[in-house]
C-alpha cells in the first residue's frame, strides 16, 4: 500500500483526521501545548551531537588500519582470483566457418575463447543432427581425432537415444514442437598451457528439452563444467578431447516456469553470442 493509500484509508496521517497546529504558548494546543526548548537546551544538544560525530570518525579511522599491514596482505591473498575471466579489451574473433567462430589468438586468452565457443557448439541442438554433427566435428576437432570422435558421437546420439527425447533420426522435433539445447558459459579457467596445447575448463549453465503442448520432455535447466583439451593446429585452437561433469550448481530459484510457446519463441528470437575475453 502506498503512502497516499494509507493516508486516505485512515482519514489523515496518525488516524485522527486532524492537522497538528502549534498555538501561542499561553493557549496550548490539543496535543498538550508542547513548549519550544530554551537556547541553552539547543546548545547542549549541538555539543552532544558533535561529540558523537567525532567519536564515530575516530572509530572509523582506527578500523582502517594500514593497507600494507600483514593482516591486509593476508586478506588480499584469500580473495578469489578474477583474472581468469576478466575483460582484456581484445575484440572477439571476426571470422566463422559453418557458423562456428575461428581464428583464435595464439595465447591463453585465445585458448579460453576457443574453448568457450566450442562448448556452446558441442552441447547444442545442432550436435543431435547427423548432417550438422559432421560439419561440427570437422570444424572443431583436430584432424587426426575427427574419425574416432565422429563415431563416438554417432553412437551416443543414436536413433534410439533421439527417439527417447522425442526427436526423429535426423534430430528434428515433431510438428508443433521445438527441441531446445542452449549453452551459456559462465566462466573459464586455464589449468595448463603451452604454445602447442592447453586445457581449459568452462563452467556453464544451459537449457534443454522439448517445448510443445504434448511434450513429455519439458525444457529445464542444468549446470555443468566442460573440460576441453586443445591443440594448436593449422593456425588455430582445435579440440583434441573433451569431458563433462555436473555442477557447480546454485540453489534453484523460485521463478515461474514459462509456457512452451514462450520458450520456443525465445529461442527463435534471441540468438547466441561469439565469446571472447
Amino acid at each position: 500500500m502506498s503512502l497516499g493509500d494509507d493516508h486516505e484509508a485512515s482519514g489523515g496521517y496518525g488516524g485522527t483526521g486532524q492537522t497538528r497546529t502549534r498555538l501561542p504558548e499561553s493557549g496550548g494546543d490539543v496535543y498538550g501545548g508542547a513548549r519550544r526548548p530554551g537556547r541553552s537546551s539547543s546548545r547542549s544538544l549541538v555539543t552532544v551531537v558533535g561529540v558523537v560525530v567525532l567519536l564515530i570518525a575516530a572509530i572509523a579511522f582506527a578500523n582502517r588500519g594500514d593497507d600494507n599491514s600483514p593482516s591486509s596482505a593476508a586478506g588480499s591473498a584469500n580473495k578469489p582470483e578474477t583474472s581468469t575471466t576478466a575483460a582484456t579489451g581484445t575484440k572477439p574473433v571476426q571470422s566463422k566457418a559453418g557458423g562456428i567462430p575461428t581464428g583464435f589468438a595464439h595465447d591463453q586468452q585465445g585458448a579460453q575463447s576457443a574453448a568457450t565457443n566450442y562448448a556452446t557448439v558441442l552441447v547444442s541442438a545442432d550436435i543431435l543432427k547427423p548432417a550438422r554433427r559432421t560439419e561440427i566435428v570437422q570444424q572443431v576437432f583436430v584432424s587426426d581425432k575427427q574419425a574416432a570422435l565422429q563415431q563416438q558421437l554417432d553412437n551416443a546420439y543414436s536413433k534410439d537415444f533421439l527417439s527417447k527425447i522425442g526427436l526423429d533420426e535426423n534430430g528434428n522435433a515433431a510438428s508443433g514442437s521445438t527441441y531446445i539445447s542452449r549453452t551459456v558459459p559462465v566462466g573459464t579457467k586455464t589449468t595448463s598451457y603451452s604454445d602447442s596445447t592447453a586445457t581449459v575448463e568452462v563452467w556453464c549453465t544451459g537449457l534443454y528439452g522439448t517445448a510443445g503442448e504434448k511434450s513429455t520432455n519439458p525444457v529445464t535447466s542444468d549446470w555443468f563444467t566442460m573440460t576441453l583439451q586443445l591443440r594448436w593446429a593449422n593456425g588455430d585452437w582445435k579440440v583434441d578431447s573433451f569431458s563433462q561433469k555436473d555442477g557447480p550448481a546454485p540453489v534453484p530459484g523460485d521463478d515461474k516456469a514459462s509456457s512452451a510457446d514462450d520458450m520456443a519463441k525465445a529461442v527463435e528470437e534471441y540468438g547466441g553470442f561469439t565469446y571472447a575475453r
